[in-house]
């Protein structure tokens, strides 16, 4: 599979994310492509991780379907050669969508991360081990990094267009986006419970994700975006997990290691221009991804389906 860090499509482009190109197919269809740039620390490398773009790509088309009957989403199809026959534009651009590519229904996109948390880490983490707080409100005494949490936690968060996404209060959510509140709530805690659960019987730890959502021209509310993938969602491996500290996961945490060792060492100020990535955590980062897609789905990426 050929190495894509930016797309040219005969279609008028919407934006370019750190990962995803989207371009405006009609007034009511949208193409996501997802390159194989990466990013650590919100600055964007310049090399690419190789089957990155795919495995976001197939891994929210398996979530998409097995996850249709709990919310509808906005997937139309992932297969290359069914988009170029729907989509007569793209004739002659198979090799550049086949396997990164999403036809969907277009939305219009709710302003927040809607964040279900089953485990304390991260970001959260980082707030309660200081004031015992999440978003400023109160969490339960003496919790460990990585203890799973009594109850499964919705924590919303901002949509930042740069720097790091802010955790705020379901309060807060309301008031930007109104009633629509409390069925996205809702939605996100029995996506991620069955996500959560389909994982388990592979082995898998969701410890938390996010989902995103949209609005269609006629009022339907849809799932949007990627949906439980490794740059979405914190995947653990059940058999190694260990609370009381962080835990390996199946993302780009090899890419983060050697960029921490840069900043450490005084070779990098954290900044864009990023420091040159070495071939082996290049190669170390897209192994993470690949194998995060085989022990989800139950089989290894297959490209040759995808075409």
């Amino acid at each position: 599979m050929t190495l894509m860090t930016s797309s040219a499509l005969p279609l008028r482009q919407l934006g370019r994310g750190k990962v995803r190109d989207i371009y405006e197919v009609d007034a009511e269809r949208l193409l996501l492509v997802a390159t194989d740039r990466v990013s650590a620390f919100d600055v964007v490398m310049r090399e690419a991780i190789p089957f990155k773009g795919a495995v976001l790509t197939q891994i929210s088309a398996y979530w998409f379907k097995r996850l249709a009957d709990v919310t509808p989403n906005h997937l139309i199809s992932a297969n290359a050669a069914e988009i170029e026959r729907v989509v007569p534009a793209l004739a002659g651009h198979r090799a550049a969508i086949a396997g990164r590519a999403m036809l969907c229904r277009r939305t219009e996109v709710f302003p927040v991360e809607c964040v279900v948390r089953g485990y304390i880490s991260g970001s959260a983490w980082k707030e309660y081990s200081r004031t015992g707080t999440l978003a400023g409100e109160p969490l339960p005494q003496g919790l460990r990094e990585s203890d799973q949490l009594a109850e499964v936690l919705f924590s919303p968060a901002t949509k930042a267009e740069t720097g790091h996404d802010e955790n705020i209060t379901i309060a807060r959510m309301r008031a930007l986006i109104g009633d629509a509140a409390t069925e996205l709530e809702r939605r996100s805690r029995m996506l991620y419970e069955r996500g959560r659960d389909i994982a388990r019987e592979r082995g898998i730890i969701i410890a938390d994700t996010k989902f995103e959502f949209g609005r269609t021209s006629d009022g339907e509310v849809l799932l949007i975006d990627e949906v439980l993938t490794p740059d979405s969602s914190r995947f653990w491996v059940a058999s190694g997990y260990r609370p009381g500290g962080a835990q390996p996961s199946f993302d780009k945490q090899p890419l983060r290691d050697y960029l921490e060792g840069e900043r450490k060492g005084g070779r990098w100020n954290g900044d864009a221009p990023p420091p040159p990535l070495p071939d082996d955590v290049v190669q170390a980062t897209s192994t993470r991804y690949l194998d995060a897609f085989e022990r989800i789905t139950g089989a290894p990426l297959d490209l040759s389906e995808l075409a």
